[in-house]
């Protein structure tokens, strides 16, 4: 495993801040406030880790490119993300985010709909600014790259609700990569990384390689994130064993319906027919410590660490052509940082 020798939370918080110094300006003194940009702000304003606008303009800077030139797409990359979120907080009924009650049970569903629907939309207008900055040719290149990114993200999404709704159980770790790849992978990781690389490069870079990449890094980053919402002791701000909760085909649970003993897969999934509404924290934690025992979890765990395997070697693919420079020690340290974290 790669050893990190930059401090990544700082260097990514740096990023994080220059992403939400524009966002604010996209936001500001907008009408309408109570029902629309008063809930949009507040949420946005909320301490997040700010890996995707992170990995947009590290990919800029170590291809040549400045922070200027890719932090309007950056901006543009955290308010989709953030338009997802509340999005998915909806579809899953999640009650935190960020250390906070999620922005529907705050406003109630309709106004959080909208308020998602609002960041979806507002995207656009940076990405319409690079033109400007970047030329039509280039910027063209960008949005086509989002474009192509919303579209997979929402088939990724219609897989995994598909597989909720349908209770579906037999299911394979390839079928849950493909549906990761296309739901998370695609935005957090593969898009930021190869709008950074085009923007950076003046569109000469390896978008292959830097896809390959994009997607180990974020499929580990996406089990880290299902393996501590496991965690009780996880402080992430989020529903603690919500996905449990909620049903969600998850690398873990996965494995724990093709691996564990068949009286405890049954138990398993009668909990899964039920709606999350009727579970309580006791029933989840019991389920939580059947997949652990059946060492699902530290499968999971193996399974990233794997991946970052691949990330390693895949980094200098990515990579070849770029100098010697702190964003790009700052992305391959992004490697050790994601089993690292705890948050």
């Amino acid at each position: 495993m790669s050893v990190v020798t930059t401090d990544v939370a700082h260097v990514m918080a740096s990023y994080h801040a220059a992403t939400a110094e524009v966002i604010t300006r996209y936001l500001a003194e907008r009408e309408p406030g109570p029902h629309l940009y008063d809930p949009v702000r507040s949420f946005m304003a909320r301490p997040a880790k700010g890996i995707r606008p992170a990995l947009c303009l590290a990919a800029c800077e170590a291809f040549g490119g400045s922070l200027d030139e890719a932090v309007r797409t950056a901006a543009a990359v955290e308010l989709l993300h953030a338009a997802f979120l509340i999005h998915d907080d909806i579809e899953d009924g999640s009650l935190r985010r960020r250390g906070e009650p999620t922005l529907h049970v705050q406003h109630g569903v309709p106004i959080a709909l909208n308020a998602g629907d609002a960041l979806a939309v507002i995207c656009l207008r940076p990405l319409l600014d690079n033109v400007a900055v970047l030329g039509s040719r280039l910027a063209r290149s960008v949005l086509t790259e989002f474009q192509l990114t919303l579209e997979t993200t929402v088939e990724g999404q219609a897989i995994e609700l598909g597989w909720r709704l349908d209770d579906v159980a037999e299911l394979t770790p390839v079928d849950y990569l493909d549906m990761i790849l296309r739901k998370t992978c695609a935005y957090t990781a593969i898009l930021p990384l190869r709008v950074g690389a085009l923007i950076g490069s003046r569109g000469s870079a390896d978008l292959d390689a830097i896809s390959q990449f994009g997607f180990a890094l974020g499929a580990a980053f996406q089990i880290r994130d299902d393996v501590l919402d496991l965690r009780s002791d996880a402080s992430n701000g989020n529903d603690l064993m919500g996905d449990i909760r909620e049903g969600k085909r998850t690398l873990m649970l996965i494995h724990f319906l093709r691996h564990a003993h068949p009286a405890d897969r049954a138990r398993v999934a009668a909990f899964l027919q039920r709606s999350p509404e009727s579970c309580t924290s006791d029933e989840a934690a019991a389920i939580f410590d059947a997949i652990g025992a059946a060492g699902s979890v530290a499968y999971a765990e193996e399974y990233a660490a794997s991946l970052l395997e691949h990330a390693e070697r895949g980094f200098d693919d990515a990579f070849a052509r770029c100098a010697p420079s702190a964003a790009l020690t700052f992305l391959h340290d992004v490697i050790g940082f994601v089993t690292q974290r705890a948050r």
